[in-house]
């Protein structure tokens, strides 16, 4: 008897920018994927047909063989994206799907992972009532955490460095898209408020572009009930002053009390085996899987 053909493991890769990340294919070509196949300036308009022609071409057991990948750079984007692909299924004809544009689903998940981990081993806590404070809060990586921290019960202000409208429309979609309460806004106008702002933050997140600085050493001075302090910045200088691209759950020098950091390749490390275990799970998947940052951060405190 024959033996019966195993079909290649073929994903296709959406993106609404002009080219796929190389990251992310790298990461899909390692997690086992026989065929990766870009696409550029997709718009959401074209998903569904994208979606059934995928699934149409291989059969309901090849179609198993099949999953998508949804990149770019807009949270809200991906996840529309993601709702019109799982809408375009035709049963049986269904096909795994995963959203992390710009790496900010599975970074965040990573980034509050890690946090999560220190609060209970190291404090003996949750983020029940923790005031938290996530610095560039209105980015992709920054929106995603202070979902998260939300979600996990955490009092959490969005920040901004320019506009106070632009955290207030963060803030707002945040809650109304996945539900999640306690969220409010601030974009300091001085020196004074901003330290206010973090100087009540017993978490600061630093979710700002790389090599800026936007916790000094005056400003963690101030911090006397900071406990963890993440960055997810590893071009010099550090975002939070004091916390390395290395370090985790080392004690931050300059902080008031006994504050702990964690730095970009800390948080980096957990945020690559999260991306690497969530392809991989589609590979293996009886049945439709649709990943975002939610399953992002519950492979992400098992790894943690």
């Amino acid at each position: 008897m024959a033996e019966q053909r195993v079909r290649p493991a073929i994903l296709h890769m959406f993106s609404t920018a002009k080219n796929m990340s190389p990251f992310d294919i790298n990461m899909a070509v390692d997690a086992g994927f026989d065929h990766v196949i870009p696409y550029g300036n997709v718009t959401l308009d074209e998903i569904t047909g994208l979606t059934q022609d995928a699934i149409f071409s291989r059969g309901p057991k090849g179609v198993r063989r099949t999953a998508l990948f949804i990149g770019g750079r807009e949270i809200g984007m991906a996840a529309d994206m993601i709702d019109a692909a799982r809408e375009a299924m035709v049963p049986p004809f269904e096909v795994s799907v995963f959203a992390d544009p710009s790496g900010a689903f599975t970074t965040a998940a990573a980034m509050v992972a890690v946090v999560d981990k220190a609060l209970r081993q190291t404090f003996a806590t949750d983020w029940k009532g923790k005031t938290v404070t996530v610095v560039g809060g209105t980015g992709p990586v920054g929106a995603c955490a202070a979902v998260l921290a939300a979600r996990s019960g955490a009092t959490v202000t969005v920040m901004s460095h320019s506009s106070l409208a632009r955290a207030q429309q963060t803030a707002r979609e945040i809650e109304a898209r996945y539900q999640a309460s306690g969220i409010t806004a601030s974009a300091p106008a001085g020196a004074d408020e901003r330290i206010a702002v973090l100087a009540a933050s017993e978490v600061i997140l630093a979710c700002s572009k790389a090599g800026v600085q936007v916790v000094s050493p005056a400003e963690l001075k101030a911090c006397t009930k900071l406990r963890v302090a993440a960055d997810v910045n590893a071009v010099p200088p550090a975002g939070i002053a004091g916390v390395g691209v290395m370090d985790s759950g080392k004690p931050v020098p300059g902080a008031a009390g006994d504050a702990i950091g964690f730095g970009a390749l800390a948080i980096g490390n957990v945020k690559y085996m999260v991306q690497q275990r969530l392809l991989e799970s589609m590979l293996t998947a009886t049945r439709p899987m649709y990943l975002d940052f939610r399953d992002a951060f519950e492979a992400a405190k098992g790894l943690a």
